[in-house]
This record gives structure tokens, sequence and C-alpha cells, in this order.
């Protein structure tokens, strides 16, 4: 099914004209300072401005929240299969950015408990779940993570085949 762009980027600034791009901390000068920094932003409600959802239920409510009725309705036809390629460039960006999943918020690490790790991922996890939401499909928070974890790790032994051995050296064990 092909979908039209500009509902994309209509759909995109309906959600980005609701809340404001969260400001990009200084990064930390020491493991223990990134720590610190981290531990006090998972306890936030709101970082820049910007409420950060609690958990997976908590998400979806908000999405709702920041679409129109049109835009969850076009959403809502996106087949599961391409919804997560349609829209991880704009809504995905926008919400990795403004719930603070590189940085850390309190919904990353609800994600990250649940085993989705890595930043895109979360995105995209919140992405299918609101497919799901919408489509009144189940919504298994333990079903999806795995599936995230499992895609990742499988990325991760592509990409190791694909590396290219600089230098490789043999050492003699000493007796």
């Amino acid at each position: 099914m092909n979908f039209n762009t500009g509902f994309f980027c209509a759909f995109c600034l309906g959600v980005l004209g609701t809340c404001q791009l969260a400001a990009q901390e200084g990064p930390a000068g020491t493991e223990a300072e990134y720590e610190k920094q981290y531990q006090e932003r998972i306890k936030k409600d709101k970082l820049d401005g910007v409420y950060i959802p609690k958990n997976l239920d908590d998400a979806l409510l908000q999405l709702d929240k920041l679409t129109t009725p049109e835009s969850r309705a076009k959403f809502k036809a996106i087949p599961e299969d391409s919804v997560v390629y349609i829209m991880h460039n704009r809504l995905g960006q926008w919400i990795i950015l403004n719930w603070g999943f590189y940085s850390g918020s309190r919904l990353s690490h609800y994600l990250k408990s649940a085993g989705v790790t890595h930043p895109d991922d979360m995105a995209d996890f919140l992405i299918l779940a609101y497919s799901r939401k919408l489509n009144g499909k189940p919504v298994n928070i333990k079903e999806l993570a795995t599936g995230f974890r499992q895609k990742r790790k499988k990325k991760f032994e592509e990409s190791k085949k694909q590396g290219k051995v600089i230098k490789e050296e043999k050492r003699k064990k000493n007796e």
C-alpha cells in the first residue's frame, strides 16, 4: 500500500506542534556523572518541559492525546509489517528526542527493564504497540520485547560477520 508522504509530515507536525523539542544537556564528563544524571532523569515526569510517560499504557495514551482522530485513522491503515519502517524517521525520532531515550527517562528506563535497550528499538516498539492498539490487536509486552531483542542480536551477529580484520597476531604461550 502506498501512503502519501504529506500525511506523514502532517501527522508528525501535529505531534511536534504540541510539544517543544527537548533541549540537549551537556554530556557527562565521567561515568559517575553520567550515572548521577541518569538516576535523576528516570525519576522525573517532565524533561525540558515535555511530559514523559511512565509505562507502555501511559505512552499509548499520550500518543492518542498528541494526535488527531484523522491522523490516528491514517496511522491505523498502515499495515503492521510496514508501520515501523514508515514511521521511524518521523514519529520515532520525535519519540526518541522528546521522551529522552538517549540520556535516559522514566519511559526509557521502563522499556530497558522490559528488555528493549536500544533507543531506536524503543521507538519502534512504541510505534508497533500503538499500531496494534489502534487496530484492536493485543499488545503483549514480553512478546514484543523478545522480538526486538532477537532482531538486535541478529543485526549484531551480521555486522560481526561483515567486519574486517585490521590486524591479526599470534602469540606464543610462555611455559
